[in-house]
């Protein structure tokens, strides 16, 4: 496996005293062998097993390793397609194979079933060797390949024959989702470096990797097969012989954070940036290559790029018209389209982590409304008070960055990151629910529709300022804005989901899945615009005369303002900070496995400078976003399936980490202004607030904080195999979670606060969270404890 910690496991199994259920796996109903086979009468046997951790082969030293690789690397028999489902029929078919080949032994398929099987009449392995994790807390098997063991004492020569399976299967307790079996058949009487434990442990430790087993589930041909373990070798005696992976040279930093010896620098000022500089722009040109190469990439990257346009464009034209109600229509669609596209594009060409993604939220578009407010209560010009803000929060952002102040987020832990993040979750719901009540207010509670006298439906007379206007009963506009916003969600969650289903084929599953949301838009759209187009729903406004790069006029702001607006420019500056960081560090997340590094100080100063310049033309500002920003790591990655107990959950084998989705998707988006008004009027506002809800249901996957409050509410026995819960008291982890959701609940009551000026303390309270993580909660929670909880 990838880590130190991770190890194969050979089992041996054997007639004794050690109970069957206790250690034991049946094969499937189709075995030849099964218990109800015992000898003599018998009405139950025992069955001893036993477990051996094996190391991983260090491809840099040991030498019998590349032995085995080379001389049986090209010998090794492949079968890309195994034509059975049973455990023992695979076998045996791979058994023929070997006796097929055979040149100077003789090989009996009936004793070599007998070797592989620990007793005739009980279908049980006698020998093989799975891939485990955290091997202290519990045994998690890899359930995804197997390796059996042969010992013949008449043969001469060690054979090596690796199957797949054209879809995963079923094969054991311990093997729920097996797609490549090997089989290692070895002779008695081979000296210790010889054994067929020891070869199956180098093929194992090549196989062990996640992504290359990936790469072998793609393989054509068999010389391909071959070509990728050949190429896979290469890279761990490359990775296996160089000092700073060797283990008693090993003082790796450990974590972005912290410099080795030579990498310090003499000047306190700019380190980190110059630190995310030298680490990233090695990566650049291959940022934009492998959003090209590699097997099913150009799927994934045009369906990631219509995903994040949906998910980008859909949000700004919300926000768009939020903003403009808040702003009087200095901030319309129209800016907030510009400005993703122009803060997307650069960000995409040159951010240190191109997989973030950047948009104006809703804590954004409120900090605009207090702006505004403020503005119109001091009398100030609201385009001049909103770019001194801007420019205040830039050169906050510049310091932050040039001090490196980003290193304060090695105190940020999981707890943080996904209360910050469930908060972001619950924002973009409420939007969806607040609109949804203000559409039934004044349509399905009209006081039209309450009256009992049907003819007089369109008298209601309501009064907007010193003009009346007849507002009629429209109840089925209501039951439409609802019936779109739904269903949106379900086709979006249906289709995203689809992966876990077992119709189709894996591949047409996948790309259902990819492409779930533009899906769902359109159908949606086509519902609300034409199947339903006598029923008229509220459109977006849409100035066309707006000017996007007229300069604010800040001279004509007093210098009492200017020290206001630096004032709010510091608190927009801490939401900036922790947004940004907090959105790297779940994209940067262990279990996402990127491979070229994190820039947080680098990124930041990119942030500022974008926002000064989009502060100066009052265009709206833009900041790295959640949940968006790990859902497109999300749509990048191949993921693997993994069963344990009946429980499904995934693992996320590799990442495309490329430049290309960000920057052709936001170009798209500003192509997007060349189609206002029509057609994107024609999407319903229904489904606006249905991408919102589908977007913040989809970012609860993963979140282990939204996991263990769903366990206040399930039986103890159906609670999943995670690790915290074999490893941690069940009361702690109760009190853990309540302990997060006290601090989710101060944030949502200032951040959903009816009083404009109460979310000017929003920001704080974020940057509290990490102290509050450090020093009080270890006062209810033990360490121990906390690392199995809070940790990545």
């Amino acid at each position: 496996m990838d880590s130190p910690e991770l190890g194969d496991l050979h089992a041996e199994t054997k007639g004794g005293n050690f109970p069957l259920l206790a250690r034991g796996r049946i094969d499937s109903p189709d075995a030849e062998v099964t218990l109800e086979d015992l000898e003599d009468g018998e009405k139950g046997i025992f069955i001893h097993a036993r477990y051996e951790k094996l190391r991983l082969k260090d491809f840099g030293a040991d030498v019998r390793a590349l032995k085995d690789v080379e001389n049986y690397l090209d010998r090794m028999l492949v079968i890309l397609n195994l034509s059975h489902t049973s455990l023992y029929q695979i076998l045996r078919e791979m058994l023929e194979k070997v006796k097929h080949g055979l040149e100077e032994d003789v090989i009996d398929i009936e004793e070599a079933m007998d070797a592989l099987y620990g007793h005739k009449s009980v279908g049980i392995l006698a020998k093989t060797v799975h891939g485990v994790t955290n091997v202290d807390s519990g045994l998690e098997f890899d359930q995804t390949w197997l390796c059996a063991l042969c010992e013949l004492p008449s043969i001469t020569r060690r054979h090596v024959v690796i199957g797949r399976l054209p879809r995963p299967a079923y094969l054991g307790v311990t093997c729920e989702d097996v797609q490549i079996v090997i089989l290692v058949v070895a002779s008695t009487k081979e000296k210790s470096t010889k054994t067929a434990v020891e070869t199956a442990s180098t093929f194992c430790t090549i196989l062990s990797d996640v992504e290359f087993r990936l790469a072998l589930h793609e393989a054509k041909t068999e010389e391909e097969f071959r070509t990728l373990i050949r190429n896979r070798t290469q890279d761990l005696i490359k990775d296996h012989g160089r000092p700073e992976n060797r283990k008693s040279q090993l003082q790796l930093p450990p974590s972005v954070f912290e410099e080795s010896e030579h990498e310090q620098s003499k000047c306190f000022f700019g380190r980190g940036i110059v630190q995310d500089l030298k680490r990233r722009l090695q990566f650049y040109w291959s940022d934009f290559r492998d959003g090209v190469l590699g097997p099913r990439t150009p799927q994934k990257v045009t369906s990631t790029i219509l995903f994040l346009y949906f998910a980008c464009v859909l949000p700004n034209i919300a926000f768009g018209m939020l903003n403009d109600n808040n702003t009087n229509g200095s901030i319309g669609v129209k800016k907030i389209l510009f400005s993703q596209c122009a803060g997307g594009v650069v960000f995409a060409f040159l951010g240190g982590q191109p997989l973030i993604i950047l948009l104006t939220t809703a804590p954004l578009a409120l900090f605009t409304k207090i702006i505004y407010s403020v503005s119109q209560d001091f009398g100030l010009n609201f385009d001049a008070m909103f770019a001194c803000v801007g420019l205040w929060n830039a050169l906050f952002l510049v310091v932050y960055s040039v001090t490196n102040l980003s290193n304060l987020m090695k105190f940020s832990t999981r707890s943080t990151e996904e209360i910050f993040s469930l908060f972001i979750t619950f924002a973009f719901s409420a939007d969806a629910i607040r609109d949804t009540v203000k559409d039934f207010n004044d349509n399905y509670f009209n006081p039209a529709c309450l009256r009992s006298d049907t003819s007089a439906n369109l008298s209601n007379v309501t009064f907007f300022g010193n003009q009346t206007a007849f507002v009629p009963c429209q109840r089925e506009r209501s039951v439409l804005f609802l019936l779109l916003m739904l269903g949106t969600v379900w086709i979006g969650l249906t289709l995203f989901n689809f992966t876990k289903t077992p119709f189709l084929t894996a591949g047409k599953r996948e790309m259902l899945a990819d492409y779930a949301l533009p899906a769902a838009v359109l159908i949606m759209s086509l519902f609300g615009s034409y199947v339903f187009r006598n029923v008229k729903l509220q459109s977006f406004k849409y100035d066309a005369t707006t000017q996007l790069f007229r300069p604010a006029p800040l001279g004509s702001l007093p210098w009492p303002a200017v020290l206001a607006a630096a004032g709010l420019g510091f608190s927009l500056s801490l939401l900036f900070f922790m947004d940004q960081n907090i959105s790297s560090a779940l994209v940067n997340t262990p279990s996402n496995k990127l491979k070229k590094g994190p820039a947080y100080h680098w990124d930041l100063f990119l942030v500022a400078v974008i926002n000064a310049v989009l502060s100066v033309f009052t265009l709206p500002w833009v900041h790295a976003a959640l949940p968006h920003s790990p859902l497109h790591v999300k749509a990048l990655a191949d993921i693997e399936d993994h069963i344990d107990q009946g429980h499904v959950y995934q693992v996320v084998a590799r990442v495309r980490e490329t430049r290309l989705t960000g920057i052709i998707s936001h170009v798209m988006i500003g192509l997007s202004m060349l189609l206002l008004p029509y057609p994107l009027s024609c999407i319903p506002a229904p489904i606006l607030d249905g991408l919102f809800l589908y977007v913040a249901l989809t970012a609860l996957y993963g979140n282990q904080l939204f996991d263990r409050i769903l366990l206040f509410f399930t039986e103890q026995s159906a609670y999943p195999p995670n690790h915290y819960i074999r490893r941690v008291p069940q009361r702690q982890i109760h009190t853990f979670t309540l302990l997060q959701l006290l601090q989710l609940l101060v944030l949502c009551v200032f951040g959903f606060s009816p009083i404009p000026y109460m979310k000017m303390v929003f920001p704080i309270l974020i940057m509290v969270l990490m102290p509050i993580r450090r020093k009080l909660i270890p006062r209810f929670i033990s360490a121990r404890h906390l690392a199995a909880l809070d940790g990545h």
